[in-house]
């Protein structure tokens, strides 16, 4: 019977979505992380009547024929990009972004990945990097005698040295955008690759027209709602159920059927 594939395939795809629910969830405070959502296409159709056949020599047209689906699979798990709320921590090296746009990195292997997480750090050298030691790009060197770092809104990084009374800029903080920021690849530690559905990483300083501004001393949480999440886990786990309760009842069905005397 058809109804064991076909209960097999919203198992599945069921199954996928759990794995999606949970590591939402299980990002729920990860900085700048964001969520994910999994979304379904049904599969081909079987026709026995088809859809605009004629039914006699008079012309007469089917209106509905009979169509029959042969399940449901997974069509994609997209990114969703909406802003995470943003909390003070009042660490200078903590950087939001409030809009659009990524910080850029260099990776160890010269390539460039993109975070919307800012918990900033000092290498040994004074460069401002990532949690992993990643510089952040264009590079900004803070000077060791310096006593007070100030990053404004636009990403303009002053810093106040010992003994002086006016700040000196000493780099500029760049954002990068996309044209489609859900084709970018995440690749594990708050990191993005650009990729050939994303588009080319256009650059900008941040509060430009299509960059949002950076927000010192904070950090942009997770935009996952748990709430949400819970109530879409309870029914992805009533749609699994329901599936596994299709095979059953079709096992039951192929039972009775092999009975018959």
């Amino acid at each position: 019977m058809r109804s064991l594939a076909i209960g097999a395939t919203g198992m599945i795809a069921q199954q996928l979505n759990v794995e999606t629910i949970s590591n939402n969830i299980a990002n729920a405070t990860t900085t700048g992380f964001k969520k994910q959502r999994a979304e379904f296409q049904d599969l081909l159709y079987q026709n026995f009547r088809r859809i605009g056949s004629t039914s006699s020599d008079a012309g007469t047209i089917v209106p509905t024929g009979v169509q029959v689906g042969a399940g449901v699979r997974v069509a994609a798990v997209a990114r969703v990009l909406e802003q995470g709320n943003l909390t003070v921590t009042d660490n200078k090296l903590d950087v939001a972004i409030n809009g659009s746009g990524y910080f850029q990195v260099q990776l160890p292997s010269g390539d460039t990945a993109y975070t919307r997480a800012g918990n900033f750090k000092l290498s040994p050298e004074g460069i401002i990097v990532t949690a992993d030691g990643y510089p952040v790009q264009p590079a900004i060197t803070i000077p060791a005698e310096a006593v007070d770092v100030a990053i404004n809104a636009s990403g303009e990084v002053m810093v106040k040295l010992d003994g002086q009374v006016a700040q000196q800029n000493v780099g500029q903080i760049q954002l990068a955008t996309f044209a489609n920021a859900a084709g970018l690849e995440a690749v594990g530690d708050n990191l993005f690759l650009q990729t050939g559905a994303s588009g080319e990483a256009v650059g900008g300083n941040p509060g430009a027209p299509g960059f949002g501004r950076v927000v010192q001393g904070a950090l942009e949480t997770s935009n996952v709602n748990i709430v949400q999440e819970i109530t879409t886990l309870i029914s992805a786990q009533r749609a699994y159920e329901m599936n596994s309760k299709v095979i059953k009842t079709t096992d039951e069905m192929m039972q009775q059927a092999s009975q018959l005397r």
